[in-house]
């Protein structure tokens, strides 16, 4: 018991954070049941991910895992296969690799991940790779009908950027993730138009993006702590 305290050691902030996104989503779906217990369930799984990756622990990275397959099946459900490759070929195998990157770099003693620098020439390479991986899918998503095309394509982009800076352990994840959430925002309420069910995940995406920007400042926070000591 004690050590599952002493994991979890949330600060007043961060455990107020997570019951008031936790909460709106619990709300949100009591509220109207309609739009679907897995979209809930996908919801709940998500905002508790982000505030454990936003303290740097694995097990933010292995609920990632876990939301990404459920989310999955959501999108292809509305036929966003952008979403689906995007979080079954990229989110899920990068998530996973977190979790072994991760456990291989902890912090000293403690159970946060070591926060790594990326180096300039890393970043070019992942620029360039993104841009690849981009016009890419742009053709490969307008092929398969995707619904909403251009905001799709956008949003592989920025979940592929965000994914491999989490993977190299870099507080610019978590900001590329914030932009990937307006981006995601955006795709469910144009869904949410023709199919009313999706609104929760235009909230579930809202809570995400004040999770995500927390978790830049903390781990910015994070680094200079590791760095100083």
């Amino acid at each position: 018991m004690k050590r599952i305290k002493k994991y979890l050691s949330f600060t007043p902030f961060e455990a107020g954070l997570w019951f008031v996104s936790a909460l709106i989503t619990v709300i949100s779906y009591i509220a109207s049941p309609e739009e679907g217990l897995l979209s809930f369930i996908a919801s709940f799984i998500g905002v508790t991910a982000i505030i454990f990756v936003a303290k740097g622990r694995v097990l933010g990275q292995v609920l990632s895992c876990i939301f990404a397959l459920l989310y999955s099946y959501i999108s292809l459900k509305y036929r966003y296969y952008g979403e689906l490759i995007t979080y079954m070929g990229m989110s899920f195998p990068m998530a996973l690799l977190s979790v072994i990157s991760w456990i291989k770099n902890p912090y000293k003693e403690t159970r946060e991940v070591e926060i790594a620098s990326v180096s300039k020439k890393t970043l070019l390479w992942l620029s360039v790779l993104t841009g690849a991986v981009t016009a890419l899918f742009y053709f490969v998503l307008k092929a398969l009908g995707t619904e909403n095309l251009v905001v799709s394509t956008v949003s592989v982009a920025t979940s592929f950027a965000a994914s491999a800076l989490a993977f190299l352990r870099s507080p610019y994840y978590a900001l590329i993730y914030s932009l990937n959430d307006l981006v995601l925002i955006a795709l469910w309420t144009l869904a949410a138009i023709s199919e009313p069910s999706y609104r929760l995940m235009v909230i579930c995406f809202a809570t995400f993006l004040a999770n995500d920007m927390y978790a830049f400042f903390n781990w910015k926070r994070m680094r200079k702590r590791q760095r100083e000591s």
